[in-house]
């Protein structure tokens, strides 16, 4: 028997409106920018669950309100960027939704969502299945992926 995948997608049209900067950057990505960001989580198993399932989708209301938590008309700003302060300025004053990340960009938003969801798949079904893959698309030009290491 071959292994199962299924995946789950928050799109675009869910307004999981983040602005971040690449402070790194030498390009325009160093400027405060913003995206309607997608999530898509792929699911993998060896064997379904008793309903024929990789897992359950109504199973997973945790994972949306985690991207609504972290992503969600929220200002993602590195913990390391130099302009921190000034970010926690406008914080303080209820301009900006600030959430203190490690680093920021779609590769690492893929990253944390892959951290999370493994987490909290495992915790519901053990080792049954496992999150394979997550990622993240600021439009229909630019994604990024975070996969599961072997």
């Amino acid at each position: 028997m071959g292994k199962f995948f299924s995946s789950k997608k928050y799109g675009h049209e869910r307004g999981l409106s983040a602005a971040f900067r690449q402070w790194r950057a030498d390009s325009h990505c160093r400027f405060l920018h913003g995206y309607s960001l997608e999530f898509e989580f792929e699911f993998g198993a060896n064997k379904l669950d008793e309903k024929n399932w990789v897992v359950d989708f109504g199973g997973l209301k945790g994972l949306e309100s985690w991207l609504r938590e972290n992503f969600d008309h929220k200002t993602l700003v590195a913990s390391d960027d130099p302009a921190l302060p000034e970010f926690k300025m406008l914080s303080d004053n209820d301009i900006i939704d600030m959430v203190i990340v490690d680093a920021t960009g779609a590769e690492m938003f893929a990253k944390m969502a892959m951290d999370y969801s493994s987490k909290m798949i495992e915790e519901i079904y053990g080792d049954r299945c496992w999150v394979e893959c997550v990622t993240v698309r600021e439009h229909g030009s630019n994604s990024a992926k975070c996969k599961k290491q072997i």
